[in-house]
């Protein structure tokens, strides 16, 4: 989209659909997302508006189901206040959302790793117990989050080879093997789909809230395991899987979910800075030597 999402359109949206909030000040957050661009309204609401085409279908499902998970979560999650249409020739609908206060989480900021990682698995343990027999299934729209690995079978061995003689490829294939070799044979639960240390917010050193259900939806919670490697170090990876009542294949199914982003990221699939490829080839260890453990 050629449109600037900026402080200027939200601006002109606010102002023609939502007068009452108009004379409050609006810039941008400190660090905003890939899928979405934010921006704080005032000092209690931010408004989020979808970066492209396929990110537009996020905003109706989470003003639909955000509300109905909230009740059940031990954490905060963002709150809806408003839907707001096309306009100020910005072609997609979008929203307005309490502000959740906190930080991004990094290893600076978390007090107790092994806290974190218990009190995020508390949370994901409680998303995966509220019903989701009507929840949305995985697919194009989530990225296929809950869904099956085999989607990114092609992409995945496309890049193993392309990465040949750069990393242990024999090692990584047996990763993706053994993630392929099962499914989830269990009802259908919620999954977060992204639960990435930027979706994960601190205050004091503590989890205090989850961000960002733009990829939920109900299906195999294999792809909320991925912070295990991504962010999680041994000790609190433990913790963090004492905490979750899942079987030995589905954390199978979860390397496989972080092998896939880090190979996918160190063969240039994805355009990535050297920052982000540090970070996958530092997921990539930890997945296989995790991978030799089991």
């Amino acid at each position: 989209m050629n449109l600037p999402i900026d402080a200027a359109l939200v601006r002109c949206l606010v102002a023609a659909q939502f007068p009452q909030w108009a004379h409050l000040p609006i810039s941008p957050v400190a660090v905003s997302g890939w899928d979405n661009r934010t921006f704080h309204l005032g000092a209690e609401m931010t408004v989020r508006l979808p970066s492209a085409v396929h990110y537009a279908a996020q905003v109706e499902k989470e003003q639909r189901w955000l509300p109905q998970l909230a009740p059940h979560l031990p954490l905060p999650i963002p709150q809806p206040l408003a839907l707001g249409e096309p306009a100020c020739n910005y072609p997609w609908r979008w929203s307005i959302y309490r502000w959740l206060a906190g930080e991004p989480a990094t290893l600076g900021n978390v007090a107790d790793l092994d806290a974190f990682a218990v009190a995020l698995a508390e949370f994901l343990v409680a998303l995966q117990q509220i019903d989701a027999s009507d929840g949305p299934p995985a697919g194009v729209q989530n990225f296929h989050r809950g869904g099956a690995l085999a989607v990114y079978d092609a992409e995945t061995r496309r890049a193993l080879r392309d990465l040949t003689g750069q990393i242990d490829t024999a090692a990584a294939l047996a990763v993706w093997e053994t993630a392929l070799a099962s499914r989830w044979q269990a009802a259908p639960v919620w999954v977060h789909g992204d639960v990435a240390a930027s979706n994960l917010l601190v205050n004091d050193g503590r989890l205090c809230a989850v961000i960002d259900f733009g990829s939920c939806g109900v299906g195999d919670p294999a792809c909320d395991l991925v912070i295990a490697w991504t962010f999680l170090t041994d000790a609190s990876r433990n913790a963090f899987r004492a905490a979750l009542p899942l079987d030995a294949a589905t954390w199978a199914r979860g390397r496989g979910w972080a092998l896939w982003k880090a190979l996918i990221l160190l063969a240039g699939r994805v355009q990535s800075s050297a920052i982000e490829a540090a970070r996958a080839q530092r997921t990539l260890d930890a997945v296989l030597a995790d991978h030799c453990k089991a």
